[in-house]
């Protein structure tokens, strides 16, 4: 579902008929198809299109912003047309020919999910409970969770570019719940990206079930998490959510501009350890945050957010962009055509360094393990945060002791990635759907083994 160059000229010239900065049209095809399986049934598949197309003008510095999914042409110039009235007349920019553009990467699939029939979609599922369930009584229940999203979309702007991409998201996620005497523990497994169903020829959904069934059955027995300021390693396999918590949000450059983020305004000043650098890319293959255009017309790109501890950069959508005076990063995102674009981050990670993982583990003789992170929040304004940790050990004497279940690493950002002193060469991704504005996005995030010299712990034991 792609309009008509001349009709989204058309489109264009309306809405910029009283004058603006800058307008664009956003056209978008999304079809899913979604399975949940809860309690060993299938409780709910979801399966469905949704065509809309969303207008934006921006004058003096403010935006106006208008969607319907009424895609007729009359009704577009309507809406356009009272999108235009919002300002007061101004005069007109001149509509350059529409011309299209060439992304700077590609994201090719080989198993188109609309290609597989829905009975294998719901096997799949179904195995994943039974895989879950196999590992013990003590599992209680098991949410198997698997979708699908194929999203066409057209950006054309008052630049006089038309930029067009096809979008396939898949995924599946397993959470299980486990009990036994009064204690209760979870586990929780996911994949997915920019991929299609070949997704599943990469990696076994059996195994991720029973590998979230085993994590949530191990702490179980799991000792009560030492309390106090500690040494913490960070796995890889941990993924990237302390880095997108503690310092990814306040790099968003809307946040950085209104000062609520605690990154305002240091540019060019030391915020980390020089042993980070914090990137965002979504050229990256198969990620669940890579595209190859923007929400706004913008080739994807690779955005060096800190370089060796120096701020040098903030993600940008155009409007920000448009206000600072600098070139957009390409991170201007939204949940679909009803929403405005706003500065998203995309795949954010932690750069790898030199030491090898186990290097990190040995040269710590004493503190917490953190293998798996659970959920976690950060303020922007301060930089203070809290994560769960889901899976934790304690470390004796460089090694990996018991686990120990309980655990929250609570901080500010800058502080933290302040105390990093170790930086391994691994690199481990782990995906989600980042909420702001009442928007959701994909978004992968990434880190290498890591060591923060100091950290409070919460837990229920002096260690």
């Amino acid at each position: 579902m792609l309009l008509d160059p001349d009709l989204l000229s058309s489109l264009l010239k309306a809405v910029l008929s009283r004058g603006g900065e800058y307008a664009d049209v956003f056209v978008e095809s999304r079809r899913v198809t979604s399975i949940q399986l809860d309690d060993g049934r299938i409780e709910k598949i979801v399966s469905g299109i949704d065509n809309g197309v969303g207008v934006r003008l921006i004058a003096g510095g403010k935006t106006v912003y208008g969607f319907s999914n009424d895609l007729s042409r009359d009704s577009l110039i309507d809406l356009t047309t009272t999108l235009s009235g919002s300002f007061p007349e101004r005069k007109s920019p001149c509509i350059l020919d529409m011309r299209r553009q060439r992304p700077f990467v590609d994201s090719p699939v080989t198993m188109h999910p609309d290609s597989v029939p829905i009975e294998k979609k719901i096997y799949l599922v179904k195995s994943a409970n039974k895989a879950a369930r196999s590992v013990g009584s003590h599992i209680r229940q098991v949410t198997v969770t698997y979708r699908d999203v194929t999203q066409d979309i057209q950006i054309a702007t008052s630049e006089g570019t038309i930029s067009e991409d096809e979008r396939i998201q898949t995924m599946a996620a397993v959470h299980v719940v486990a009990a036994e005497a009064g204690i209760i523990q979870t586990g929780y497994e996911a994949e997915g990206g920019h991929i299609g169903y070949e997704l599943f020829e990469r990696f076994s959904m059996e195994d991720l079930s029973r590998k979230a069934s085993e994590r949530a059955v191990m702490m179980l027995k799991a000792s009560r998490a030492p309390g106090g300021r500690m040494p913490i390693v960070i796995s890889s396999e941990a993924g990237g959510t302390m880095i997108h918590e503690a310092i990814g949000h306040g790099l968003e450059a809307d946040l950085a501009q209104q000062g609520l983020s605690i990154y305002s305004r240091k540019l060019g000043l030391e915020v980390a350890s020089a042993l980070v650098t914090v990137i965002d890319d979504s050229t990256l293959p198969n990620k669940r945050g890579s595209f190859r255009f923007d929400d706004e017309g913008i080739p994807s790109q690779r955005t060096v957010l800190v370089d060796k501890g120096i701020l040098i950069g903030y993600l940008y959508d155009r409007l920000a962009a448009m206000r600072d005076g600098v070139t957009p990063t390409g991170n201007g995102r939204r949940e679909s055509y009803r929403c405005r674009p706003i500065p998203r981050m995309t795949n954010t990670f932690l750069a790898p360094g030199d030491s090898s993982p186990d290097e990190v583990l040995r040269r710590t003789p004493k503190g917490l393990y953190v293998r798996k992170m659970g959920g976690g929040q950060v303020n922007t304004v301060t930089g203070d945060f809290v994560f769960d940790v889901q899976e934790g050990y304690v470390i004796e004497n460089g090694e990996i002791g018991e686990a120990v279940r309980g655990a929250t690493l609570t901080g500010n950002g800058q502080d933290v990635i302040k105390s990093v002193d170790m930086v391994a060469s691994d690199l481990g991704f782990s995906i989600g759907t980042c909420g702001k504005d009442s928007q959701g996005v994909p978004i992968s995030d990434a880190m290498p083994t890591i060591r923060v010299a100091e950290m409070v712990v919460g837990g229920g034991i002096e260690m």
